[in-house]
């Protein structure tokens, strides 16, 4: 009689091995069936179904981390999604702790974060961009790259887009944006570009495939470009630099308790 053995590994690739287990494998033997592969192959990935927590576990602890979404797999026939999950035999030994700091870094929660700077003119105007990429108009700024501080991605955006050198002040507004039309969640940091010159809207370089125009904008003319959500952060943002109101939203609101 031929024993059924513990998990499958599979070379699918030049240099990479895919490994299959059932459910009742500990991760103990996970973890030493991924070492064995890996000293033939450079990379072992599985592919696990999103709603599998317990084998997601056992990849963790055996030293996988999590790379993304592979979608659309078929699977008997049918186009399901599946969670990939890696070890490389170049990652860090499991016994160092940057090993088990990479391995949470890999599928603990991110949260986008996109920078915006208020800046205003002598007459309280706010400085607004027309986007070529959406109808609705906004705040200069855009998304923070990864690993970069949120102030200093906010002037460079300034600076890539606008053609201009504004240092980010003081935060002013944090905002939360919720899932919403193909996106998801992500906080944005309102910083304080201070009050600039009313000719500095005519001096901006734009850059075309970004910005089509940017103009100095009064509340009310603010609430008729932008969208809903936009312009309450906006005017979030502008109480908070009269030193006003609340320095945290949600899409725009305050919180009832604040």
């Amino acid at each position: 009689m031929t024993e059924e053995p513990l998990t499958i590994v599979t070379t699918v690739a030049d240099g990479v091995a895919r490994i299959e287990w059932p459910a009742y494998v500990p991760a103990s033997v996970v973890r030493r069936e991924v070492a064995a592969a890996l000293t033939a192959h450079a990379r072992v990935e599985v592919l696990l179904d999103p709603r599998d927590e317990t084998a997601q576990r056992v990849a963790a602890w055996a030293g996988m981390q999590r790379e993304g979404t592979m979608r659309g797999v078929t699977v008997s026939g049918e186009p399901q999604d599946r969670l990939v999950y890696a070890r490389l035999a170049s990652d860090v030994p499991l016994e160092d702790p940057q090993s088990f700091r990479s391995l949470l870094n890999s599928f603990l929660p991110r949260k986008r974060a996109i920078g915006q700077m208020l800046v205003r003119d002598d007459q309280d105007r706010v400085l607004l961009c027309q986007l070529t990429y959406k109808k609705d108009w906004d705040l200069p700024g855009g998304v923070v790259e990864l690993n970069e501080s949120p102030r200093l991605a906010v002037s460079r955006e300034l600076e890539e887009e606008l053609g201009v050198e504004i240092p980010a002040g003081e935060l002013l507004l944090t905002d939360w944006l919720p899932p919403w039309s193909g996106w998801d969640d992500a906080v944005c940091l309102v910083f304080d570009g201070g009050v600039q010159p009313a000719d500095l809207a005519a001096e901006l370089v734009l850059q075309p495939n970004e910005i089509r125009a940017a103009e100095f904008k009064t509340m009310a003319e603010v609430r008729e470009l932008a969208a809903d959500f936009t312009a309450r952060r906006i005017e979030s943002a502008l109480a908070r630099a009269h030193g006003r109101g609340a320095p945290y939203t949600e899409s725009g609101r305050a919180h009832p308790e604040a």
